[in-house]
């Protein structure tokens, strides 16, 4: 059954002290500038995974079950379990979105969760500790970034846009015909994302390979700030599906999204003009 308004917004405080909690116990291994304290090792693949990582994976595993208890559950940091597809309610979450940037004691991570309702998110948190910067929002409700309400500027054309991309992306950018800025790329792909929610830049492209704990919080505090995630087409994104990994994401505020659209599309049929 879908959670009314009422629901969500007596849910959306617990989870966020829920991801603050989490954030507490993560930063007691990291340490700003320098690498952390927590031990690392390394999955199939070669990507990190501090014990930082697994630790709030615990805390929000146990946490949320007692909250929830029959929601199903889907980590970066927990082996799939595909009797999710047969739940209407799912945990997604990612313990620390950005651990490359936490072991080497950059801030610029942050604690992903959210609670997806028939393959839509209804409540998402990205906590940044290191920053202090806690994105919130619920289905209907408003998003909003340490207590102040979001609204994503309308910008309605590309040219004087402030766009994040992907490195190897910004070669073929350059010669677009559109006059807009390559802006700074964070670490972490749920900060990127919000980020335009909160008008630090225009838009956003995300390479392919993203997976739904990296973004699923994200998505709802955009949708609810006036601002959108696409994933190649117009449609929102479905989560809670057998496959996890994304083709090319766009965010981007309502107005801008089929300019976006046509420019990555562009992009992958080799035609930005020079």
């Amino acid at each position: 059954m879908r959670p009314d308004s009422s629901e969500l917004l007596e849910l959306l405080p617990r989870l966020e002290d829920l991801a603050r909690e989490a954030g507490g116990r993560a930063m007691a291994s990291f340490i700003p500038g320098a690498r952390t304290s927590a031990e690392i090792s390394y999955k199939d693949g070669g990507s990190p995974v501090t014990q930082a990582d697994l630790a709030v994976n615990r805390f929000l595993f146990e946490k949320l079950r007692e909250l929830r208890p029959g929601a199903a559950w889907l980590s970066e940091e927990t082996p799939d379990d595909y009797a999710r597809l047969s739940k209407e309610h799912v945990f997604v979450i990612d313990p620390i979105d950005g651990t490359t940037a936490f072991i080497r004691g950059d801030q610029r991570w942050a604690i992903s969760i959210a609670l997806v309702v028939n393959g839509r998110p209804l409540i998402g948190v990205v906590h940044a500790p290191a920053l202090d910067e806690t994105f919130i929002a619920a289905h209907g409700c408003g998003a909003y970034l340490n207590g102040a309400r979001l609204v994503t500027p309308a910008r309605a054309a590309l040219t004087g846009a402030a766009i994040v991309a992907p490195r190897f992306m910004h070669e073929a950018l350059a010669r677009a015909p559109q006059d807009f800025t390559l802006a700074p790329r964070v670490p972490s792909l749920a900060l990127r994302l919000v980020d335009v929610a909160a008008a630090r830049h225009d838009a956003v492209i995300a390479a392919p390979n993203a997976q739904d704990w990296d973004i699923a919080a994200a998505d709802i505090i955009l949708a609810e700030s006036g601002a959108l995630l696409r994933e190649g087409v117009k449609t929102p994104l479905v989560y809670n599906r057998p496959q996890l990994g994304r083709g090319t994401l766009i965010a981007a505020a309502q107005p801008l999204m089929d300019d976006m659209l046509a420019l990555a599309q562009s992009l992958s049929e080799g035609n930005v003009a020079s």
